[in-house]
């Protein structure tokens, strides 16, 4: 390294460290730390999560572990009758929560695009249990939005919003 390359290597690098610093001081003490999904109805989020829950419930006694293959003749006919069942209980609960009035601006705008999100979803898990009764046993496949399955989407949100049964169940991912 030359003498005239040190003395613009230094300052760059130099520069190029206050910067990263800067960075991290406006992340740290200045940038919202709200989540861009966080709504302000803190009613809306208790009883949709009520509604999720009871969903979750119901779904989680129509588990059949079994493997396909150990399951006789009829396997996939029977996976798809669960499935549907499984899935009629997320479509109810997005169905009362749709009915759930919401307050607050921000709420008002992003809590129908996750409804419409899920029931994206819901479309797509009766398209799989479809599928099941053609005897096409393949992994579920979920919309994808920008790259990154519809289910992280709603899982997002609702973990920003306290709600934990809301999120996507993972029931189809095994």
């Amino acid at each position: 390294m030359t003498l005239s390359t040190r003395g613009v290597l230094k300052p760059f690098l130099v520069v190029v460290c206050v910067a990263i610093a800067a960075m991290w001081v406006y992340a740290f003490g200045f940038s919202s730390k709200e989540s861009v999904n966080k709504i302000e109805d803190s009613l809306w989020q208790q009883k949709s999560e009520l509604f999720c829950a009871q969903a979750e419930t119901v779904r989680m006694s129509l588990a059949d572990t079994r493997k396909i293959e150990d399951s006789g003749p009829n396997a996939l006919e029977e996976r798809a009758v669960i499935v549907d069942k499984a899935t009629d209980t997320l479509e109810l609960a997005i169905d009362q929560i749709s009915r759930l009035k919401i307050t607050g601006e921000k709420g008002s705008v992003i809590a129908p695009r996750w409804i419409d999100d899920y029931r994206t979803y819901i479309s797509d898990r009766r398209e799989y249990a479809d599928l099941l009764r053609q005897r096409i046993n393949r992994p579920f496949a979920e919309t994808q939005i920008e790259g990154l399955p519809l289910s992280e989407k709603i899982s997002t949100f609702a973990a920003d919003n306290r709600m934990p049964s809301c999120k996507a169940p993972v029931d189809l991912s095994v």
